[in-house]
């Protein structure tokens, strides 16, 4: 806002009359101090509620009286190895693979929502839960998830995977590295399936 000063004088006409004093200028600047701390007051607010966003990670619980032979052991009964590949397929088998002998039933899958790997994860955890039910498994053996990702998968695969994870409540899950031989079963897999 500006302002004039008007004090002292005003011009008279005639002679002898001395010239009048210039009128000065004043811009009062108050209520851009005002504005001011309102904007700081506004974005120091806003900023505090934009926290970071972040995906919570179960980790294990570490039992003292387990020995370190058992604590990495894994039933085929409560696992599932899901192989995460190109064009967002996935290959999924039930157990870890462990038998040189018998070769896993390589199954394959999508992140849709029908018929997709939700399903897959959902049905396995039932079984799991009947299992348990049954007297099969005790109440300490949950639903373990193998995440293989293969090197022609994307990092959004492997977030959709974990949101998977915690949508069904898998409580136990790990990120491995994939072996050849799954690589090899997977592009043999792919051939026999006609996908490219």
């Amino acid at each position: 806002m500006a302002e004039l000063d008007t004090s002292g004088g005003g011009k008279k006409k005639g002679p002898g009359v001395k010239k009048g004093k210039k009128l000065s200028t004043r811009i009062d600047l108050t209520p851009m101090v005002d504005l001011g701390f309102l904007l700081i007051t506004f974005f120091m607010f806003t900023t505090t509620l934009a926290k970071p966003k972040t995906m919570e990670i179960n980790m294990p619980y570490k039992d003292p009286l387990m020995k370190d032979e058992e604590k990495n052991k894994i039933k085929n009964s409560v696992a599932l190895t899901v192989l995460l590949s190109k064009s967002h397929r996935i290959y999924y088998y039930e157990g870890i693979g462990d038998d040189p002998n018998k070769q896993p039933d390589y199954k394959s899958t999508t992140f849709n929502q029908k018929n997709g790997i939700r399903d897959e994860i959902i049905a396995k955890k039932k079984m799991v839960d009947d299992l348990k039910r049954s007297g099969a498994l005790t109440a300490k053996d949950n639903m373990t998830v193998l995440i293989k990702p293969d090197t022609t998968s994307t990092y959004s695969d492997l977030v959709n995977i974990l949101d998977e994870m915690n949508i069904n409540d898998i409580r136990v899950y790990a990120i491995i590295d994939i072996s050849g031989v799954e690589q090899d079963n997977i592009k043999a897999t792919e051939v026999a399936n006609g996908i490219k």
